[in-house]
């Protein structure tokens, strides 16, 4: 395999799961190459900077800094010496409708005596869902996220011990089963959203978020994630991988019935013993594959398959601040069940809105000018199949937002302070990310639509070709991209090792 051709990976997509899949295997030695169509990299983590101003447009935090001290170290290198992260406490403030508050994260003490205020019963609840979150993780995350889930048996195996942790109910449901108070429910049921999952559908093994959170805490990167995305780029350009933005890609190239390389929307080929789609993977299927090489049995289940919902999002640059925000605020709806119903199943626009805020300024004021503030807000919305038309729903949701900032949250005289706005609405996550239908994190994470029901780290239906990200397994969020590219990059050694060295000097 010494041949540069034979050794040749091409990763079609600069996001957090196809850096981090290029720096894997151009540390263990093959020549990749990672072709981004965006002129820079980063896929939904991108950066938006104006007027002194400093917005990450997408994942705003970092959970489990362990996946990411074992990527660096995969390369030989330190990711604390790399890129320092700080950490948050608490990591997030919630607020309810009845004006009660919740500041998550706190600390174990300041969190107990918090739940004792909405319920003294939770306290003994909250211990024990922690309890059973532990065992969880210690089965589905720790054992077996790293499991790529190929076959039929290899799930199957797992399955009885799954049950009897609980994964056939809902998120919520299980978090019900230790809290009464309604609010507590809310609370620790909500974070299956991070990643584009119903609470109510989501399994029960995505509810162990609360308890990684408190093992390996909520953090930030100084200067925004996109120093996360410069951190990696670095680190994969040191390894002497080449990176080329604004460079789409048009096709995946099938030769002998396995794909062999892509060719980019200029007409230039690349050669490669497999490619690695980091793209979205509706979209890989149904766009980059050749017609006459579409597997349709694959592409009648991505058309079955849910979708998660998507987001509606404000960027505002402000000439002043706002002490009540903590660096992440959580506007939680009046009404959890049916806000949750109508993002995911509803027509049209929820009546009720529920907002997740940034507030980075709150820990790096570098985000934003002296005495400005530097806010994110997202709406979850439905995605494109659910008939809103964005053309008049965007204007009329923002002033929901902006009304709703200053009147619940009391970020007074909001409207008159804003001097750099810019939004990403679900049809700019379908027309600027390739997202199937703008969902914002591809293929909703229920129990039947995980490990071996989500579409494969190695495709089933092309020899050679790989997925990683959002919509393979294990899933979205930056944990889940992470442990795809660690799956998938170890796949793609195993079938090239396995492979008599092959050549390929012209494809067509």
């Amino acid at each position: 395999m010494s041949d540069p051709q034979a050794t040749r990976v091409v990763v079609i997509g600069g996001g957090f799961g196809g850096l981090a899949a290029a720096i894997r295997l151009q540390a263990a030695g093959y020549a990749v190459t990672l072709v981004e169509a965006r002129p820079r990299l980063g896929g939904r983590a991108s950066q938006h900077r104006e007027a002194g101003f400093t917005f990450d447009m997408g994942p705003t935090l970092i959970t489990a800094p362990e996946l990411l001290d074992d990527l660096w170290a995969a390369a030989g290198r330190s990711r604390a010496a790399d890129l320092p992260l700080v950490p948050l406490r608490p990591f997030y403030r919630l607020l309810f409708p009845d004006g009660s508050q919740f500041d998550y994260g706190a600390g174990p003490e300041a969190d107990e005596e918090q739940i004792a205020r909405f319920d003294p019963r939770d306290v003994t609840g909250y211990r024990t869902f922690l309890a059973a979150s532990e065992r969880i993780y210690a089965r589905a995350f720790a054992d077996l996220a790293g499991e790529p889930f190929l076959t039929p048996g290899s799930f199957a195996r797992v399955v009885p011990e799954l049950l009897r942790l609980g994964a056939a109910q809902s998120v919520y449901r299980f978090t019900s089963r230790h809290f009464h108070d309604p609010r507590l429910r809310a609370v620790f049921s909500f974070h299956p959203l991070f990643i584009g999952g119903n609470p109510f559908r989501a399994s029960a093994i995505y509810g162990i978020v609360p308890y990684l959170e408190r093992q390996q805490g909520v953090h930030f990167a100084m200067g925004g994630m996109y120093t996360l995305v410069e951190a990696m780029e670095r680190l994969l350009c040191d390894l002497g991988a080449e990176v080329r933005c604004g460079t789409p890609v048009e096709e995946i190239i099938v030769t002998d019935g396995r794909a062999a390389g892509v060719r980019l929307a200029g007409g230039e080929t690349i050669p490669a013993a497999a490619v690695v789609a980091n793209s979205d993977v509706a979209t890989t299927y149904r766009e980059l594959i050749p017609p006459a090489h579409r597997p349709r049995r694959t592409l009648a289940r991505l058309a079955r398959f849910r979708y998660s919902m998507s987001c509606f999002l404000l960027y505002l640059g402000l000439n002043r601040t706002y002490p009540q925000l903590h660096h992440h605020t959580v506007l939680m709806p009046a009404r959890y069940r049916e806000h949750i119903r109508a993002i995911f199943d509803g027509h049209g626009l929820p009546d009720d809105l529920a907002l997740y805020l940034h507030t980075p300024t709150r820990t790096d004021p570098t985000m934003a000018p002296p005495g400005g503030e530097s806010l994110y807000a997202l709406a979850p919305v439905p995605h494109l199949g659910h008939g809103i038309d964005w053309n008049h729903a965007g204007d009329m949701l923002r002033d929901r937002i902006i009304r709703a900032l200053e009147e619940q949250v009391g970020l007074d005289d909001l409207e008159s302070s804003i001097v750099i706005e810019r939004r990403f609405t679900p049809v700019d996550f379908a027309t600027d990310l390739r997202s199937h239908l703008g969902a914002a994190f591809s293929i909703e994470p229920t129990l039947l639509q995980s490990a071996y029901f989500r579409p494969h780290n190695r495709s089933r239906d092309l020899p050679g070709l790989y997925l990683v990200g959002a919509g393979t397994h294990p899933g979205a969020g930056l944990p889940g991209v992470l442990l795809s590219a660690k799956i998938t990059s170890r796949l793609v050694q195993e079938d090239l090792r396995a492979a008599r060295p092959r050549v390929y000097s012209t494809v067509a």
